[in-house]
């Protein structure tokens, strides 16, 4: 256990779940959309959807959506600030199937036209758990700088993508692959010991059978 997890985390509102938890939710995915939400669908699962609002749970998704921190001294008044940037939100309830309590799922539109839908959960103490990209079960916390690359699901791929860090002496901490069925889709996760610099994430978007790349930098960089 760290320093953090014992203090908590710096922040506004007044729990480490329902509002530290939910503006790094919206912050993540706002960061894996990889451009500023313009319209947003977010659907809130048992403990959110139940005491959220009285938590400032909704406040919360919205600033982490505008690009905002859990110490923000703008978070209480998100929702104005979502209205100043033109941002179309909507929040309802859902009732999830063996889902964290504190669950939201983010459906995003962004203004360069890119879409995802991001599940998440608040662990506690600020902390966060990505469970699911476009449907796509992947399980990641974004501490460690992250690399996510959405492929085709066939030979070679895998291989392409490790070597092309190999080659920049970016270890992987570790390494998981998701796919939504044989020969569909896939998603790679690698968390790494440094930062992923450019040159690596332009080679793997021109790799062929490579569909999508996000680079998710740790805290520590941000």
């Amino acid at each position: 256990m760290n320093i953090f997890e014992i203090l908590g985390p710096v922040m506004v509102g007044p729990s480490s779940s329902h509002t530290a938890g939910a503006v790094r939710i919206g912050y993540m995915a706002r960061r894996i959309l990889g451009e500023a939400p313009v319209r947003a669908e977010i659907l809130l699962h048992g403990s959110f959807a139940a005491t959220g609002s009285g938590h400032g749970t909704d406040r919360a998704l919205l600033a982490g959506l505008l690009g905002m921190e859990p110490d923000d001294s703008r978070i209480p008044d998100s929702r104005e600030e979502a209205r100043r940037a033109g941002l179309d939100y909507s929040f309802a309830s859902v009732n999830l199937r063996d889902a964290h309590p504190n669950t939201a799922v983010l459906t995003l539109w962004g203004e360069g036209g890119r879409s995802v839908k991001v599940q998440a959960s608040s662990l506690g103490g600020g902390r966060i758990m990505v469970n699911k990209i476009d449907d796509i079960r992947v399980d990641f916390t974004g501490e460690k700088p992250t690399l996510i690359v959405q492929n085709e699901d066939r030979p070679g791929v895998l291989a392409s993508i490790t070597y092309a860090l190999s080659a920049q002496d970016v270890n992987i901490a570790t390494l998981q692959l998701y796919r939504n069925r044989r020969g569909g889709y896939a998603f790679t996760i690698a968390e790494t010991d440094s930062d992923i610099g450019e040159s690596v994430l332009a080679e793997l978007r021109e790799m062929e059978g490579v569909l999508k790349v996000i680079r998710i930098a740790s805290e520590e960089e941000l």
